[in-house]
């Protein structure tokens, strides 16, 4: 049972404003006593954007602003918006609208500044970039690779934090490592989509019950997530937006007190310093 000053945070989802359920996603969640999300911009191309400069992505993250205020409008806490450039882009860039890598990678980074811009103005909370998860080519994965790394340095320099979309491990400490050399601490880094153990990043857990005990095992920094995707095509993919509520209900039942106060009020302070409480309050 989760009582009416518990905040309730899912760190990473996506809404479509136009295409799919939207605000619809967000009365799901709040239903089930979700409180807070963070809301990542969909892919470019998956809200009619074929980026050929970093000024072209300026209407995905005008329409996720909209959309987030909208969300929280709904919640009894509040959203906030994280904008970037998902690394998959450099695949279609490269595949399928035969721009070379490094083309690509100037293209991607461009995007990165406009992000920037919003978190500057108070506007977007933090960052996203990575790497593809998948395999690619040598010039690809460097190109990526510098993508994340110029995505470390508008981070150090803004004060905030940079989720990442990467391949699946339990170690990443040398990204943080990457992250540290130019100022951004490794605890303002977040690995979205993670396991339950992680070296390097920050773990956005992905509500699975078996991750999530074993990052309450653990006892480290932690967050949990959906990546619910809100795609019309792809209904059942990742987690629906009633999971993160109803795993916290679940962690409660099952003596995780502790682990929800890390991973719902202590760790979203730490690394984007909000205050879920007193937003759930002021609300």
């Amino acid at each position: 049972m989760i009582d009416d000053e518990t905040p309730v945070l899912d760190n990473h989802l996506h809404l479509d404003p136009d295409n799919n359920r939207g605000i619809d996603a967000v009365r799901d969640f709040v239903r089930v006593d979700g409180t807070h999300m963070l809301v990542v911009n969909k892919p470019s191309w998956h809200l009619g954007v074929e980026a050929d400069a970093g000024e072209d992505f300026r209407p995905v993250f005008e329409r996720t602003l909209e959309i987030v205020a909208e969300a929280s409008a709904e919640l009894p806490g509040r959203a906030w918006p994280v904008l970037g450039v998902h690394p998959g882009l450099i695949s279609r860039l490269v595949d399928e609208r035969g721009y070379d890598p490094d083309e690509a990678r100037e293209i991607m980074r461009g995007g990165i500044d406009v992000a920037a811009e919003y978190v500057e103005s108070g506007d977007a909370l933090a960052l996203k970039s990575g790497r593809p998860h998948y395999e690619v080519d040598d010039d690809v994965w460097a190109a990526s690779n510098a993508v994340m790394r110029h995505t470390f340095d508008r981070g150090a320099k803004l004060d905030c934090a940079v989720q990442l979309h990467a391949e699946g491990s339990e170690e990443m400490t040398e990204v943080t490592d990457w992250a540290e050399e130019v100022g951004l601490p490794a605890h303002r880094v977040v690995k979205h989509y993670a396991g339950g153990r992680l070296e390097g990043p920050i773990p956005s857990v992905i509500s699975e019950k078996d991750e999530l005990e074993r990052a309450a095992e653990r006892g480290e920094p932690f967050l949990m997530e959906t990546d619910y995707i809100d795609d019309p095509d792809r209904p059942g993919a990742v987690l629906g937006p009633k999971t993160v509520p109803r795993r916290v209900a679940w962690l409660l039942e099952n003596g995780y007190e502790e682990a929800v106060r890390n991973a719902h009020v202590e760790t979203p302070e730490r690394v984007y310093g909000i205050n879920t409480e007193s937003t759930l309050e002021e609300a």
